[in-house]
């Protein structure tokens, strides 16, 4: 009798509990969204996002999907760091940016790193007229291609816009990125 009472008192609290949880949740939820989409280098990236003119909540989802957050992450195609800087990319910007003595594991430094996307990404907004799919699509595939795409009818019925994405991860990608990019700014702005 004891042990089916104390099974049955365990329940309701165990009940109690969830309910608890389900209602705080419930009226803040964006408390329990900055868990589960945390912003992560928001310092760095509020700096970078403000002198080079982009959104702080794009870069944050674009770099929740490139790398999870992690400083250390690397691509099967050699990309390296929280934004997933390619090497070509990452030898671009030293170039254009004057960056002293660059070399490639410098693309794992938080700081430098946001810089080189954030500043990548003010190079793609310009190119692309701001067209977020243009500029999203192009951050994964590479501006090349997003162009390449623009002049085929069968991508692109205007030449602004794509109408089909021949990459798979592309398309992926970029209903990910638009999809936390929304997130993040629910969660994050004032």
């Amino acid at each position: 009798m004891l042990i089916i009472l104390s099974k049955k008192f365990m329940r309701i609290i165990a009940t109690i509990f969830f309910v608890i949880v389900l209602v705080v949740a419930l009226q803040n939820g964006r408390w329990l969204m900055k868990i589960i989409y945390p912003m992560h280098y928001r310092d760095i990236i509020e700096i970078y996002a403000k002198e080079y003119d982009v959104d702080p909540y794009l870069v944050a989802a674009i770099m929740r999907n490139e790398s999870k957050f992690n400083p250390n992450a690397i691509s099967r195609r050699e990309a390296k760091g929280l934004m997933q800087i390619a090497p070509i990319t990452g030898n671009w910007a030293a170039e254009k940016l004057s960056i002293e003595d660059y070399h490639e594991d410098m693309l794992y430094d938080p700081d430098l790193n946001i810089r080189i996307g954030c500043w990548y990404l003010d190079i793609l907004h310009k190119e692309f007229d701001n067209n977020l799919q243009l500029i999203v699509a192009a951050y994964n595939a590479g501006n090349g291609n997003v162009t390449k795409w623009l002049q085929n009818p069968a991508y692109s019925k205007d030449g602004e816009t794509l109408d089909e994405i021949p990459f798979g991860e592309t398309r992926i990608y970029l209903q990910k990125v638009l999809r936390d990019y929304k997130i993040y700014q629910w969660i994050y702005r004032k």
